[in-house]
Order: C-alpha cells, then structure tokens, then sequence
C-alpha cells in the first residue's frame, strides 16, 4: 500500500473527455441566446411592420405613437427605456470598434472582441484549470496537460468547419450569414492552432526516440504541418492578392490536416471529434452541388435554349465589368444577397467559385410601376430623352441577375479579358447565400456605398422602392449615398436609378447623393457636404481612375449614348445632388439622424475606414435615447477582415 501509484493504461490518461463537453456545452447555449434574441427582433420587426399594408400610400403614423423616436426630444418617459436599453447595446457592441495597425489596418467591434477573448478564455482555462494527472496523481504533469491540449484542440475541429461552411446550422439558427460568421471560422482556427502546437511541443519534448518509427506521430506531424501552411495563406495579405492561391492550397491542406489528424486521433480514440469535420463538408458539397445541378438544369440537359443562359460581359472601365445574366427558372433571391459564379471557360479550374453581390432585385416593380408625372426638368433635348428611354440596361435590374465585378486580378482579370472580345460567357450559378437586412419596419432608410459597394447598396434600394410600392415597407425617407471616384461611374447605374426615381410611389421621400472624389469631379458643388474623413489605406480601390498603370485594357470602351444620356437625365434630377469630395459622413447621418422620425436604419458597404466613420456617427449616447432619441439600427457590410 505504501508504493508507488500504479500507472494507468496511456489510453486511460488522454481520455479527458469532460472539458471538451463542457466547452460545447458552453458554445450550445451562446449560440440559443443568440438565436432567442435574433428571433425576438425579427418578431419584433414583423409585428412593427405589419402595418404598412394598412398605411399603403399614405405618410406614416406619428413616431410617438409607433414605437420609435420622435424628431426632437421631449424628455424622459419611462416607455423610452426598453428602446433606450436596446439603443445602448448595439452602441457598445456593435459601434464602439478597436483598430490595430499591423501594416494594414484591422478592425473589430467589441461584439467581436468579447466573442474571441470568451472563446480563448474558455479553451485556455479548461487546458490549465487542473494539471494534476489523476491516473498517476503527479502534480503539474507536462505530458497530461500536453495531452489535454491536443484534445481539446480536435474537438473544436466540427465548429470550425461549420462556421467556414456556406450552408451551416449555426447560420440559419442565429440569422448570421456566413460571410460574418467567417471571421469565428478564422479566429477559432488560429486558436486551435496555438493549442495544437503547444500540444505538438510539449509531446516534442517528451518524445521517446521509438515514438518516431509509429505511424501516427507521422500522421499527426503532417497533419500540423499542413495546418502551419494553412495558417500562412489564410493572412489577409495573401487572401486579397492571392485568392487562387489560397483557394486551391486552404482546399488541399484541409485535406491533409483532416485525415491525418483522424488516424492521429484515432490512436487515442478520439477520432470521433473528427470525422464529423467530414461529415458536415460532404452534406454542403452536396447541397452546393444539387443547387447548382437544379439552376443550372437547361445546361447539363443539353436544352436548345440553353444559350439564352449564357452571360453577357461589358468592359466598363479597365477595373470594372457589368455581368448580366438570365434569370434561371426557379431562381430567386433578396437584396444585398451573394451568388458563386462557376465559368469553365474563363477560370483557370473548371469548377472554380467566386462570390458576388447581386446588384439587382428579384422583383416586378419596373413593369407593375404606376407611371407618375415625370420630376425631371425640361432642359434635356428630345434626342437625349429618346436616347435615354432607349437604354436596354434598365430592365436587367429588375427580375434578372446582374453583377458589377471589380477587376483585381487572377480570375476578374481574365473576365475582363473575354469582355474585350463581346462574346459571350457560359455561367453556372450557386446561391443564393448571406441573408438581406429587414428593413420594412423603418421609417427612414440610409443607404451608404464606396464603390463597388453600391452593388449591394443599389439591390437594397430597389428593394426597398419594391416593397414600399406593395405596401410591405413603412419607410417614408429614403436616402441613397455613392462616393466615387469618377463621375462617369454614375452611368453604369444611372437607368436603374432613373427608373425607380420616376416609378417611386408619392408617399415616399427619395434623396441621392453623389460624391466625387477624383477625375471627373464636377466642377463646383451646390452641395451643403463638405469633404469628410479620409477613408485611409483600406480603401477601396475598385473604382479607380482608368490612368492606373495596371489597367485590364488600354482604351476601355467608352459608354454607350443611352447611357450618357440617362445620366445626364438622372443627374437633373430634383432628388439627385452631386459634390466633391469624400462625404463628412459623420455630419451628414447625425443630420439625417437628428431629422427623423421613428426608427432609422443605416446600411453601409464600402471600405472599414467608411465603416468606421459611420459608426461613429451613430454611437447615440443612453441619456438621449432615454429621453425619446432615435432609434437607430445600423448594417454593414465592410471591405477587409481580420
């Protein structure tokens, strides 16, 4: 009885399987308060909004009386408090931001600050609450602790390749899309991978010389090496000028690191963390694949017809290509919604995907649009007008798919190559993905975009005009801000905004605002905007100046007559100012803010630094909210992630 403890089976001492239960039981209930209160806010919203069909045409109710702000303040009222209470949350969480500067600029809201610094604290604490193995009872034991890391990495492996998937349970639970829930995906996978290798290094410096000859410390070895290559594409300086690249190497790394950790894993009996990584990329392969089977069906069926589905390309600008598309049967979508676009005959690898915002509506407002007095001014010569009404380019937007593409490099690049020719492409479509901002409950809508971001602000718009038509929508104000850097730019959007602007029904306020940034800024601004921030290295550059010496084509075609005549149409509009300049946007959406009525939505698209200008226009203090402020709702959709 006095000798030493009996050691135990090593099985028996890697088989800790109470901490990674716990940490998913943890994840399971973070992730069913998520889905309550996202489901709370989308009762919410749908109880607010229902009745719009009852006000159709008319100006909204009072704000008071609509559970929303009202312009002006008029004290503190005890029914102000819940919306206050919800005004200050999404202020912290989602407004109040940290910026890192690491060579290119990151930047986090504090929602996504504390998910990360919860989820390392709770991996952390289970690999270090207790290091006393209770199979030997040695205290401090480095081989148990090493161990423990290694499964408590393996088991977060299902999350991490859910979070990455494009169709996952956790997106359609939480009303999360996918491309926010990335930013988890990468952030749980670095973590993991620190655990891995302190796992891998505390085993490296217990290692038994006959330990090298057994083949699942090979496979583990491999399957971290792997992981290592992995973790290097993955940075975003080689994720944004590199996209092949890390495509095909982040898809055969995958791989590697999964089958060699199962038979790892499976030594210890801990390949059941595992193989359910396969599982879950197997099922959205699957669904990728029978959607793409089921819109794309007239190709594989060899169907005569089958070329009315092929794409129309047209070269906009050396940085930019307009892609129209048919619209498959079947095929449906919402605005602000991302497709992946297959062209064997343009990628580099048939089955190459890319995603793209589509910039149209899947709506009939153009064709069931009451025709109304037209506001535009009399100055345009009839030739203009007849040009005008002429442009083919207004009915794509709506029923049919069109994509605004910038042209960066690699595959976008090629695009733009078969564009210069005129001929057709062959296109299979995946999607819809991502899910649309609800925005029928608001009274005042603002739609913010920075280049190629008006492909997502321009779908919502539309959208918006579609739904106040049909009397879903209660909005009564609606504001629409693009800043460019060329004024021909407003051209390629120019008779879809024409069109909604003439077709927009009476009880609906529409204001546009065009900014200028660089060559072919107007000459003087009547504009009260003056220029604002800058949006610094983040940038978006997709619509540059067409002097950039790495231009897709040396002479762009020069837009069609329609198209310039639509513009100059549009840009006489009523509704419609221009300015130089980059927006003060702080002083124009607490302008904006402080002038609504009811619940105010902000979407904006552009680069972070746009982004962060935004949120800090719309960090409400609580005294304000409590005594009847505005009640502000605020969407992004960033260029650049961490």
């Amino acid at each position: 009885m006095g000798g030493p403890p009996r050691k135990a089976p090593v099985s028996a001492a890697l088989r800790p399987t109470r901490y990674p239960l716990q940490i998913w039981w943890a994840i399971a209930c973070f992730i069913a308060i998520i889905a309550l209160f996202q489901f709370a806010s989308w009762v919410a919203v749908k109880l607010r909004s229902r009745g719009a069909a009852r006000t159709k045409g008319t100006p909204s109710v009072d704000a008071a009386e609509a559970g929303g702000a009202a312009g002006p303040t008029r004290g503190f009222a005890l029914r102000n408090v819940p919306s206050a209470i919800v005004n200050a949350y999404r202020v912290v969480a989602f407004r109040w931001t940290i910026t890192v500067k690491l060579g290119s600029v990151y930047t986090l809201n504090l929602a996504e600050v504390f998910v990360t610094c919860v989820y390392i604290i709770a991996l952390f604490t289970s690999e270090f609450i207790y290091t006393t193995n209770p199979s030997t009872g040695k205290k401090w034991d480095p081989l148990y602790t090493g161990n423990r890391a290694g499964v408590i990495a393996v088991s977060q492996f299902p999350l991490i390749t859910a979070l990455g998937l494009k169709n996952n349970v956790i997106s359609y639970v939480t009303g999360i899309s996918y491309d926010k829930l990335n930013y988890i995906h990468r952030m749980a996978a670095r973590v993991v991978f620190v655990m891995l290798w302190l796992h891998a290094g505390i085993r490296f410096y217990l290692l038994r010389p006959q330990e090298l000859d057994e083949d699942w410390f090979r496979l583990g070895l491999m399957a971290l090496v792997a992981f290592t290559i992995l973790m290097a594409v993955s940075l975003r300086p080689v994720r944004s000028q590199h996209y092949e690249i890390f495509y095909f190497v982040h898809f055969l790394m995958v791989l590697i690191m999964l089958l060699g950790g199962y038979y790892h894993a499976e030594r210890f009996k801990l390949g059941m963390w595992i193989w359910p990584s396969f599982l879950l990329w197997a099922l959205d392969r699957f669904v990728r694949l029978a959607r793409v089977v089921y819109y794309n069906h007239l190709y594989f069926g060899f169907h005569k017809t089958a070329h009315r589905l092929d794409a129309s390309v047209e070269l906009l600008s050396p940085h930019f290509v307009r892609l129209h598309i048919q619209r498959p049967a079947h095929f449906s979508w919402t605005p602000g919604q991302t497709a992946f676009l297959i062209m064997p005959t343009v990628s580099s690898f048939p089955l190459e995907a890319h995603p793209f915002t589509i910039a149209s509506v899947d709506s009939r407002y153009q064709l069931e649009g009451a025709p109304k007095t037209p506001s535009l001014p009399p100055s345009p010569t009839t030739e203009d007008k007849a040009a005008a009404a002429a442009d083919p380019d207004a009915a794509p937007f709506w029923k049919e798919l069109v994509f605004l593409i910038n042209i960066r490099g690699g595959f976008t690049r090629q695009l733009a190559r078969a564009a210069q020719t005129g001929a057709k492409v062959k296109v299979l479509i995946d999607g819809p993905y991502g899910f649309s901002p609800d925005l029928d409950a608001d009274d005042t809508v603002v739609l913010v975009a920075g280049g190629s971001g008006v492909t997502f602000t321009l779908s919502t718009l539309l959208g918006v005009l579609s739904h106040v038509q049909t009397g879903r929508s209660r909005c009564r104000r609606l504001l629409f801000v693009w800043s460019v850097r060329d004024q021909g730019h407003i051209e390629w959007v120019s008779t879809a905004l024409a069109t909604a602007l003439e077709l927009a029904p009476p009880a609906i306020d529409v204001a546009v605002r065009f900014f200028v940034t660089g060559r072919g800024a107007p000459a003087a601004s009547e504009a009260p905007w003056g220029e604002g921030e800058g949006e610094g290295e983040d940038e978006d550059d997709s619509a540059r100046s067409s002097t950039s010496a790495d231009s897709a084509a040396e002479k762009p075609p020069a837009p069609g007559k329609p198209s310039r005549a639509t513009a100059a149409l549009l840009l006489q509009h009523p509704a419609v100012r221009t300015a130089r300049g980059r927006p003060d946007l702080r002083a124009l959406l607490r302008e904006e803010v402080d002038g609504s009525r009811g619940r105010t939505s902000v979407t904006v698209c552009g680069s972070q630094g746009m982004a962060r200008d935004c949120r800090a226009a719309l960090r409400v203090p609580l005294a304000r909210a409590l005594a009847g402020g505005p009640s502000v709702v605020l969407h992004v959709e960033s260029f650049g992630y961490a």
